[in-house]
Protein backbone atom coordinates (compact mmCIF):
# COMPACT_ATOMS: atom_id res chain seq x y z
CA UNK A 1 0.00 0.00 0.00
CA UNK A 2 1.60 3.35 -1.01
CA UNK A 3 2.49 5.80 1.74
CA UNK A 4 0.36 8.92 1.94
CA UNK A 5 2.59 11.94 2.57
CA UNK A 6 0.65 15.07 3.52
CA UNK A 7 3.32 17.11 5.33
CA UNK A 8 6.99 17.63 4.56
CA UNK A 9 9.89 20.03 5.07
CA UNK A 10 12.13 21.13 2.20
CA UNK A 11 14.76 23.77 1.45
CA UNK A 12 14.68 25.82 -1.75
CA UNK A 13 17.52 28.00 -3.00
CA UNK A 14 17.02 30.31 -5.95
CA UNK A 15 19.90 31.01 -8.30
CA UNK A 16 22.43 33.80 -7.80
CA UNK A 17 22.44 36.63 -10.32
CA UNK A 18 25.40 36.80 -12.69
CA UNK A 19 28.19 39.26 -11.93
CA UNK A 20 28.56 42.43 -13.96
CA UNK A 21 31.67 42.69 -16.14
CA UNK A 22 34.49 45.24 -16.06
CA UNK A 23 35.62 45.58 -19.68
CA UNK A 24 36.68 48.25 -22.16
CA UNK A 25 36.42 48.72 -25.87
CA UNK A 26 39.60 47.80 -27.75
CA UNK A 27 39.03 48.74 -31.36
CA UNK A 28 41.64 49.53 -33.95
CA UNK A 29 40.57 53.11 -34.60
CA UNK A 30 39.29 53.91 -31.08
CA UNK A 31 42.51 54.22 -29.02
CA UNK A 32 40.72 55.40 -25.87
CA UNK A 33 37.64 53.15 -25.86
CA UNK A 34 35.07 53.56 -23.10
CA UNK A 35 33.60 50.98 -20.71
CA UNK A 36 31.99 47.94 -22.34
CA UNK A 37 31.22 45.53 -19.49
CA UNK A 38 27.76 43.95 -19.70
CA UNK A 39 25.27 43.12 -16.94
CA UNK A 40 24.91 39.69 -15.36
CA UNK A 41 21.82 37.59 -15.99
CA UNK A 42 19.04 36.99 -13.46
CA UNK A 43 19.24 33.85 -11.32
CA UNK A 44 16.57 31.20 -11.65
CA UNK A 45 13.53 31.39 -9.37
CA UNK A 46 11.82 28.36 -7.82
CA UNK A 47 8.12 28.10 -8.64
CA UNK A 48 5.52 25.62 -7.38
CA UNK A 49 2.85 24.50 -9.85
CA UNK A 50 -0.39 22.82 -8.72
CA UNK A 51 -0.95 19.56 -10.60
CA UNK A 52 -4.29 17.77 -10.31
CA UNK A 53 -2.59 14.51 -11.32
CA UNK A 54 -0.67 14.33 -8.04
CA UNK A 55 -2.29 13.00 -4.87
CA UNK A 56 0.56 13.15 -2.31
CA UNK A 57 3.76 15.01 -1.47
CA UNK A 58 5.72 11.79 -2.00
CA UNK A 59 8.07 13.46 -4.53
CA UNK A 60 9.52 15.54 -1.68
CA UNK A 61 9.97 12.71 0.79
CA UNK A 62 13.45 11.64 -0.28
CA UNK A 63 14.69 14.78 -1.99
CA UNK A 64 14.60 17.72 0.40
CA UNK A 65 16.79 20.40 -1.22
CA UNK A 66 16.13 22.11 -4.55
CA UNK A 67 18.46 24.66 -6.17
CA UNK A 68 17.88 26.75 -9.29
CA UNK A 69 20.71 27.67 -11.69
CA UNK A 70 22.75 30.86 -11.38
CA UNK A 71 22.57 33.62 -13.96
CA UNK A 72 25.43 33.99 -16.44
CA UNK A 73 28.06 36.67 -15.82
CA UNK A 74 28.11 39.76 -18.00
CA UNK A 75 30.33 39.73 -21.07
CA UNK A 76 32.60 42.06 -22.99
CA UNK A 77 31.29 44.36 -25.72
CA UNK A 78 28.33 45.34 -23.45
CA UNK A 79 26.76 41.90 -23.83
CA UNK A 80 24.35 40.84 -21.10
CA UNK A 81 24.72 37.47 -19.40
CA UNK A 82 21.98 34.91 -20.04
CA UNK A 83 19.24 34.66 -17.41
CA UNK A 84 18.90 31.23 -15.79
CA UNK A 85 15.81 29.10 -16.32
CA UNK A 86 13.31 29.00 -13.49
CA UNK A 87 12.90 25.69 -11.66
CA UNK A 88 9.26 24.47 -11.64
CA UNK A 89 8.23 21.95 -8.98
CA UNK A 90 4.87 20.17 -9.20
CA UNK A 91 2.75 19.83 -6.06
CA UNK A 92 -0.75 18.40 -5.54
CA UNK A 93 -3.76 20.71 -5.74
CA UNK A 94 -4.59 21.61 -2.15
CA UNK A 95 -1.00 22.25 -1.01
CA UNK A 96 -0.42 25.08 1.46
CA UNK A 97 3.12 26.48 1.67
CA UNK A 98 4.45 27.83 4.99
CA UNK A 99 7.73 29.45 5.99
CA UNK A 100 9.18 26.79 8.29
CA UNK A 101 10.76 29.26 10.73
CA UNK A 102 7.98 31.84 11.07
CA UNK A 103 4.97 29.65 10.16
CA UNK A 104 3.84 32.42 7.77
CA UNK A 105 1.52 31.24 5.00
CA UNK A 106 3.33 31.97 1.75
CA UNK A 107 0.59 30.69 -0.52
CA UNK A 108 -2.23 28.24 -1.08
CA UNK A 109 -2.37 26.24 -4.32
CA UNK A 110 -6.01 25.31 -4.84
CA UNK A 111 -6.43 25.36 -8.63
CA UNK A 112 -4.87 23.15 -11.27
CA UNK A 113 -2.05 25.02 -13.01
CA UNK A 114 -1.81 27.70 -10.34
CA UNK A 115 1.75 28.94 -9.77
CA UNK A 116 3.52 30.26 -6.69
CA UNK A 117 7.01 31.80 -6.69
CA UNK A 118 8.53 30.64 -3.39
CA UNK A 119 12.14 31.75 -3.89
CA UNK A 120 13.09 34.68 -6.12
CA UNK A 121 16.25 34.51 -8.19
CA UNK A 122 18.88 37.16 -7.55
CA UNK A 123 19.23 40.16 -9.83
CA UNK A 124 22.23 40.30 -12.12
CA UNK A 125 24.99 42.79 -11.27
CA UNK A 126 25.51 45.86 -13.42
CA UNK A 127 28.56 46.08 -15.66
CA UNK A 128 30.87 49.09 -15.77
CA UNK A 129 28.98 50.65 -18.68
CA UNK A 130 26.55 51.96 -16.03
CA UNK A 131 29.16 53.76 -13.93
CA UNK A 132 30.80 56.05 -16.46
CA UNK A 133 30.43 59.79 -15.84
CA UNK A 134 32.16 63.03 -16.73
CA UNK A 135 34.64 62.64 -13.89
CA UNK A 136 35.42 58.94 -14.34
CA UNK A 137 35.07 58.03 -18.00
CA UNK A 138 36.71 54.62 -17.60
CA UNK A 139 35.40 53.20 -14.32
CA UNK A 140 36.64 49.85 -13.05
CA UNK A 141 33.39 49.35 -11.15
CA UNK A 142 30.92 46.51 -11.47
CA UNK A 143 28.37 44.83 -9.25
CA UNK A 144 28.22 41.22 -8.21
CA UNK A 145 24.94 39.42 -8.75
CA UNK A 146 22.53 39.25 -5.81
CA UNK A 147 22.26 35.89 -4.06
CA UNK A 148 19.02 34.03 -4.66
CA UNK A 149 16.59 33.56 -1.80
CA UNK A 150 17.28 30.55 0.39
CA UNK A 151 14.20 29.40 2.31
CA UNK A 152 13.12 26.45 4.42
CA UNK A 153 9.48 25.59 3.72
CA UNK A 154 6.81 23.38 5.21
CA UNK A 155 4.37 21.90 2.72
CA UNK A 156 1.00 20.73 3.95
CA UNK A 157 -1.54 18.94 1.79
CA UNK A 158 -5.21 19.36 2.61
CA UNK A 159 -7.32 17.16 0.38
CA UNK A 160 -9.84 19.05 -1.72
CA UNK A 161 -13.21 17.33 -1.55
CA UNK A 162 -16.75 18.71 -1.74
CA UNK A 163 -18.03 16.20 0.81
CA UNK A 164 -16.11 14.65 3.70
CA UNK A 165 -17.16 11.51 5.57
CA UNK A 166 -16.50 11.68 9.33
CA UNK A 167 -17.33 9.38 12.20
CA UNK A 168 -15.92 6.73 14.50
CA UNK A 169 -13.75 3.98 13.01
CA UNK A 170 -15.72 1.19 11.32
CA UNK A 171 -19.00 3.10 10.96
CA UNK A 172 -19.10 2.37 7.23
CA UNK A 173 -17.30 5.35 5.66
CA UNK A 174 -15.10 3.29 3.34
CA UNK A 175 -17.98 1.02 2.41
CA UNK A 176 -20.19 3.97 1.49
CA UNK A 177 -17.42 5.50 -0.60
CA UNK A 178 -16.91 2.23 -2.48
CA UNK A 179 -20.65 1.98 -3.21
CA UNK A 180 -21.24 5.51 -4.53
CA UNK A 181 -17.90 6.05 -6.34
CA UNK A 182 -15.34 3.98 -8.24
CA UNK A 183 -12.86 4.32 -5.40
CA UNK A 184 -11.61 1.05 -3.92
CA UNK A 185 -10.62 1.79 -0.32
CA UNK A 186 -9.33 -0.94 1.96
CA UNK A 187 -12.23 -2.32 4.05
CA UNK A 188 -12.04 -4.60 7.08
CA UNK A 189 -13.75 -5.16 10.42
CA UNK A 190 -11.24 -3.47 12.70
CA UNK A 191 -10.43 0.05 13.85
CA UNK A 192 -8.43 2.38 11.64
CA UNK A 193 -8.95 0.45 8.43
CA UNK A 194 -8.46 3.76 6.66
CA UNK A 195 -4.90 4.92 7.20
CA UNK A 196 -4.90 7.43 4.35
CA UNK A 197 -7.67 9.64 2.93
CA UNK A 198 -9.44 8.18 -0.09
CA UNK A 199 -11.06 10.34 -2.74
CA UNK A 200 -13.76 9.45 -5.25
CA UNK A 201 -16.26 11.12 -7.58
CA UNK A 202 -20.00 10.71 -7.11
CA UNK A 203 -21.95 10.99 -10.37
CA UNK A 204 -25.72 11.32 -10.08
CA UNK A 205 -28.27 10.14 -12.67
CA UNK A 206 -29.15 13.79 -13.45
CA UNK A 207 -25.53 14.47 -14.54
CA UNK A 208 -24.39 16.36 -11.44
CA UNK A 209 -21.23 15.25 -9.69
CA UNK A 210 -19.16 16.04 -6.61
CA UNK A 211 -16.01 14.72 -4.96
CA UNK A 212 -16.19 12.74 -1.73
CA UNK A 213 -13.38 11.94 0.70
CA UNK A 214 -13.33 9.05 3.14
CA UNK A 215 -11.26 10.36 6.06
CA UNK A 216 -9.69 8.20 8.79
CA UNK A 217 -11.94 7.47 11.75
CA UNK A 218 -11.94 9.91 14.65
CA UNK A 219 -11.95 8.93 18.32
CA UNK A 220 -12.15 10.90 21.52
CA UNK A 221 -9.08 13.10 21.88
CA UNK A 222 -8.39 13.20 18.14
CA UNK A 223 -8.04 17.00 18.12
CA UNK A 224 -5.20 16.62 20.65
CA UNK A 225 -3.46 13.96 18.58
CA UNK A 226 -5.01 10.73 19.90
CA UNK A 227 -5.29 7.97 17.29
CA UNK A 228 -4.96 9.18 13.70
CA UNK A 229 -7.32 12.12 14.06
CA UNK A 230 -5.08 15.16 14.41
CA UNK A 231 -3.04 14.53 11.30
CA UNK A 232 -6.18 14.09 9.17
CA UNK A 233 -8.58 16.64 10.66
CA UNK A 234 -6.88 19.19 8.42
CA UNK A 235 -8.41 17.47 5.38
CA UNK A 236 -11.90 18.34 6.64
CA UNK A 237 -11.04 22.06 6.55
CA UNK A 238 -11.61 22.29 2.81
CA UNK A 239 -14.77 20.22 2.49
CA UNK A 240 -17.98 22.09 1.80
CA UNK A 241 -20.28 19.52 3.44
CA UNK A 242 -19.75 16.92 6.14
CA UNK A 243 -21.60 13.62 6.18
CA UNK A 244 -21.54 12.66 9.85
CA UNK A 245 -21.86 8.86 9.95
CA UNK A 246 -23.15 7.21 13.14
CA UNK A 247 -23.29 3.42 13.43
CA UNK A 248 -26.62 1.78 14.31
CA UNK A 249 -24.96 -1.55 15.07
CA UNK A 250 -26.61 -2.62 18.38
CA UNK A 251 -23.63 -4.82 19.21
CA UNK A 252 -20.86 -2.22 19.20
CA UNK A 253 -21.39 -1.38 22.90
CA UNK A 254 -21.78 2.36 22.33
CA UNK A 255 -24.70 4.79 22.48
CA UNK A 256 -25.31 6.44 19.10
CA UNK A 257 -26.01 9.86 20.63
CA UNK A 258 -22.70 9.67 22.56
CA UNK A 259 -20.84 8.81 19.37
CA UNK A 260 -22.41 11.83 17.70
CA UNK A 261 -21.38 14.20 20.51
CA UNK A 262 -17.82 12.87 20.73
CA UNK A 263 -17.20 13.56 17.05
CA UNK A 264 -18.85 16.99 17.26
CA UNK A 265 -16.57 17.83 20.20
CA UNK A 266 -13.45 16.85 18.28
CA UNK A 267 -14.54 18.94 15.28
CA UNK A 268 -15.15 21.92 17.60
CA UNK A 269 -11.79 21.55 19.37
CA UNK A 270 -9.74 21.58 16.19
CA UNK A 271 -7.72 24.75 15.48
CA UNK A 272 -10.42 25.83 13.03
CA UNK A 273 -13.90 25.16 14.42
CA UNK A 274 -15.18 22.57 11.95
CA UNK A 275 -18.69 22.45 13.45
CA UNK A 276 -19.55 25.53 11.39
CA UNK A 277 -19.57 23.42 8.26
CA UNK A 278 -22.91 22.23 6.86
CA UNK A 279 -23.69 18.71 7.98
CA UNK A 280 -25.94 15.81 7.13
CA UNK A 281 -26.45 13.21 9.88
CA UNK A 282 -26.32 9.67 8.52
CA UNK A 283 -27.39 6.54 10.44
CA UNK A 284 -25.40 3.65 8.93
CA UNK A 285 -25.46 -0.15 8.97
CA UNK A 286 -29.28 -0.29 9.03
CA UNK A 287 -29.16 -3.84 7.58
CA UNK A 288 -27.96 -5.27 10.94
CA UNK A 289 -30.74 -6.87 13.05
CA UNK A 290 -31.77 -4.55 15.88
CA UNK A 291 -30.57 -1.43 14.06
CA UNK A 292 -34.11 -0.07 13.70
CA UNK A 293 -34.60 0.19 17.47
CA UNK A 294 -31.24 1.92 17.96
CA UNK A 295 -32.07 4.28 15.10
CA UNK A 296 -35.35 5.29 16.75
CA UNK A 297 -33.60 5.86 20.09
CA UNK A 298 -31.00 8.01 18.31
CA UNK A 299 -33.68 10.14 16.62
CA UNK A 300 -35.55 10.55 19.93
CA UNK A 301 -32.32 11.68 21.66
CA UNK A 302 -31.63 14.25 18.94
CA UNK A 303 -35.20 15.56 19.18
CA UNK A 304 -34.92 15.82 22.96
CA UNK A 305 -31.78 17.94 22.53
CA UNK A 306 -33.64 20.06 19.96
CA UNK A 307 -31.30 19.05 17.14
CA UNK A 308 -33.74 19.34 14.29
CA UNK A 309 -31.53 18.05 11.48
CA UNK A 310 -33.01 15.20 9.44
CA UNK A 311 -31.35 11.80 9.90
CA UNK A 312 -30.68 9.69 6.80
CA UNK A 313 -31.00 5.96 7.46
CA UNK A 314 -28.81 4.01 5.03
CA UNK A 315 -27.30 0.62 4.41
CA UNK A 316 -24.35 0.40 2.04
CA UNK A 317 -24.99 -3.35 1.79
CA UNK A 318 -28.65 -3.17 0.66
CA UNK A 319 -28.29 0.39 -0.80
CA UNK A 320 -31.19 1.55 1.40
CA UNK A 321 -31.45 5.38 1.38
CA UNK A 322 -28.25 5.87 -0.66
CA UNK A 323 -29.83 7.66 -3.62
CA UNK A 324 -31.72 10.14 -1.44
CA UNK A 325 -28.58 10.88 0.62
CA UNK A 326 -26.42 11.51 -2.46
CA UNK A 327 -29.09 13.74 -4.03
CA UNK A 328 -29.46 15.87 -0.91
CA UNK A 329 -25.68 16.02 -0.45
CA UNK A 330 -25.35 17.39 -4.01
CA UNK A 331 -28.09 19.95 -3.31
CA UNK A 332 -26.33 21.08 -0.14
CA UNK A 333 -22.96 21.37 -1.93
CA UNK A 334 -24.58 23.61 -4.55
CA UNK A 335 -26.21 25.69 -1.83
CA UNK A 336 -22.91 26.17 0.03
CA UNK A 337 -21.14 27.13 -3.20
CA UNK A 338 -23.84 29.68 -3.96
CA UNK A 339 -23.62 31.16 -0.46
CA UNK A 340 -19.84 31.41 -0.70
CA UNK A 341 -19.96 33.13 -4.07
CA UNK A 342 -22.32 35.76 -2.67
CA UNK A 343 -20.46 36.47 0.56
CA UNK A 344 -16.79 35.98 -0.22
CA UNK A 345 -14.41 37.78 -2.51
CA UNK A 346 -12.06 35.59 -4.49
CA UNK A 347 -9.08 35.04 -2.21
CA UNK A 348 -5.62 36.10 -3.29
CA UNK A 349 -4.48 32.50 -3.02
CA UNK A 350 -6.52 31.38 -6.03
CA UNK A 351 -5.01 33.83 -8.49
CA UNK A 352 -3.37 32.08 -11.41
CA UNK A 353 0.07 33.35 -10.42
CA UNK A 354 1.13 34.49 -6.98
CA UNK A 355 4.58 35.48 -5.85
CA UNK A 356 6.02 35.56 -2.38
CA UNK A 357 7.00 39.19 -1.84
CA UNK A 358 10.47 39.38 -0.35
CA UNK A 359 10.92 42.44 1.84
CA UNK A 360 14.48 43.63 1.35
CA UNK A 361 16.12 44.72 4.60
CA UNK A 362 16.99 48.40 4.96
CA UNK A 363 20.65 49.06 4.19
CA UNK A 364 20.98 51.75 6.87
CA UNK A 365 19.99 49.45 9.73
CA UNK A 366 23.07 47.91 11.33
CA UNK A 367 24.80 47.30 14.66
CA UNK A 368 28.47 47.46 15.67
CA UNK A 369 29.80 44.84 18.08
CA UNK A 370 33.26 44.88 19.66
CA UNK A 371 34.44 41.26 19.81
CA UNK A 372 38.05 41.83 20.80
CA UNK A 373 40.32 44.70 21.82
CA UNK A 374 41.04 45.52 18.19
CA UNK A 375 38.27 43.67 16.33
CA UNK A 376 34.72 44.73 15.44
CA UNK A 377 31.80 43.11 13.61
CA UNK A 378 29.23 45.22 11.79
CA UNK A 379 25.93 43.33 11.48
CA UNK A 380 23.00 44.24 9.26
CA UNK A 381 21.36 42.11 6.58
CA UNK A 382 20.91 45.03 4.20
CA UNK A 383 24.48 46.21 4.70
CA UNK A 384 25.84 42.69 4.13
CA UNK A 385 23.88 42.45 0.89
CA UNK A 386 25.37 45.80 -0.21
CA UNK A 387 28.90 44.50 0.40
CA UNK A 388 28.12 41.34 -1.55
CA UNK A 389 26.89 43.40 -4.49
CA UNK A 390 30.03 45.47 -5.01
CA UNK A 391 32.90 43.91 -6.96
CA UNK A 392 36.02 44.48 -4.87
CA UNK A 393 38.52 43.07 -7.37
CA UNK A 394 39.23 46.60 -8.64
CA UNK A 395 40.34 49.72 -6.82
CA UNK A 396 37.36 51.71 -8.09
CA UNK A 397 35.00 49.20 -6.49
CA UNK A 398 36.82 49.43 -3.16
CA UNK A 399 36.61 53.24 -3.24
CA UNK A 400 32.89 53.06 -4.09
CA UNK A 401 32.24 50.81 -1.10
CA UNK A 402 34.28 53.08 1.18
CA UNK A 403 32.14 56.07 0.15
CA UNK A 404 28.90 54.17 0.68
CA UNK A 405 29.92 52.93 4.14
CA UNK A 406 30.89 56.46 5.15
CA UNK A 407 27.61 57.91 3.84
CA UNK A 408 25.61 55.28 5.75
CA UNK A 409 27.35 56.25 9.00
CA UNK A 410 29.36 53.05 9.45
CA UNK A 411 32.65 54.91 9.98
CA UNK A 412 31.08 57.18 12.60
CA UNK A 413 29.47 54.22 14.39
CA UNK A 414 32.83 52.41 14.52
CA UNK A 415 34.53 55.48 15.97
CA UNK A 416 31.84 55.74 18.67
CA UNK A 417 32.38 52.06 19.49
CA UNK A 418 36.09 52.79 20.08
CA UNK A 419 37.62 51.69 16.77
CA UNK A 420 41.13 52.99 16.08
CA UNK A 421 43.46 52.98 13.09
CA UNK A 422 44.50 49.45 12.19
CA UNK A 423 41.61 47.67 13.94
CA UNK A 424 40.00 44.75 12.08
CA UNK A 425 36.39 45.18 10.92
CA UNK A 426 34.20 42.42 9.46
CA UNK A 427 30.94 42.86 7.52
CA UNK A 428 29.68 39.40 6.62
CA UNK A 429 32.54 37.70 4.73
CA UNK A 430 34.28 41.02 3.98
CA UNK A 431 37.14 42.09 6.25
CA UNK A 432 39.04 45.37 6.18
CA UNK A 433 41.32 47.56 8.28
CA UNK A 434 39.76 50.61 9.89
CA UNK A 435 41.33 53.93 8.91
CA UNK A 436 40.30 57.21 10.51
Amino acid sequence: MPTFVDQTKIEVQAGKGGDGMVAFRHEKFVPNGGPAGGDGGRGGSIIFVADSGLRTLMDFRYRRKFKADNGENGRIKAQYGRAAKDLYLKVPVGTTVYDFDTNEVIGDLVENGQELVVAKGGRGGRGNIHFANSVNTAPEIAENGEPGEDRVLRLELKMLADVGLVGFPSVGKSTLLSVVTKAKPKIAAYQFTTLTPNLGMVILPDGRDFSMADLPGLIEGASQGVGLGMQFLRHIERTKVILHLVSMDPNNGREAIEDYHVIKKELANYATDLTKKRELIVATQMDIPGADQKYQEFKDALAQEKIGEPVYAISSVTHQGINELMRDAANLVEKVEEERSQTEEKPVSVQKNKEYKFKAPKTNEFTVEKVDEHAFIVKGEGLERLVQRINLDHQDGIMLLARKLNNLGVDEALRKAGAENGDDVAIGDFNFEFVQ
